[in-house]
């Protein structure tokens, strides 16, 4: 089997989050901003739980359940 060179593949791999992908119109870029954002918001937040705050101020605990479970 031949192996071929696909370029394209290699850009979207090597491809890492920017400030600018907040604004960006692409799919890739807006995941990338939309993780990074999740990641951010972990990291902050400081602990393994992940909770939700809601506009009355009250934490709402993340369910942890497999997509079997749903």
């Amino acid at each position: 089997m031949k192996k071929t060179n696909n370029s394209h593949s290699s850009q979207l791999a090597g491809k890492t989050y920017e400030v600018e992908d907040y604004k960006a119109n692409n799919t890739l870029s807006s995941g990338l901003a939309t993780t990074h954002e999740q990641a951010s918001d972990a990291y902050m937040e400081g602990e393994v739980n992940a909770v939700i705050d809601n506009v009355e101020g009250d934490d709402i605990q993340v369910k942890r359940e497999g997509y079997k479970n749903q």
